[in-house]
């Protein structure tokens, strides 16, 4: 069982940055393909980005968001810059025991909680 916790969403105005984090528990953190999820109200829960040796990213936020690990803290981060209004979202982690570097949301087996992210324009 893994168990996922995102932290670092908020209030942002448009063109700001966040971080979020994702800690993972788990002695094989490393060997996972991790991933980023949204889901905007009324909408469906979408990719955004995920990395097992490296990122792999959404069309809306490639060259402004960049996924990354720290394998020896079990954590994964999502650095994102040129924030804009149709980026808020819930935005969750997710974690693919299996190790395929997917964007499918039935490949990851393991959920965070959530964290909101709102930029204001």
């Amino acid at each position: 069982q893994v168990q996922l916790v995102e932290s670092g969403g908020g209030l942002v105005q448009a063109g700001g940055s966040l971080r979020l984090s994702c800690a993972a528990s788990g002695r094989t953190f490393s060997v996972y393909t991790m991933g980023w999820f949204r889901q905007a109200p009324g909408k469906e829960r979408e990719f955004v980005a995920g990395i097992r040796w490296t990122g792999y990213y959404a069309d809306s936020v490639k060259g402004r968001f960049t996924i990354s690990r720290d394998n020896a803290k079990n954590t994964m981060y999502l650095q994102m810059n040129s924030l804009k209004p149709e980026d808020t979202a819930v935005y969750y982690c997710a974690a693919d025991p299996r190790g395929t570097a997917s964007r499918r949301q039935s490949e990851y087996d393991y959920w965070g909680q959530g964290t909101q992210v709102t930029v204001s324009s």
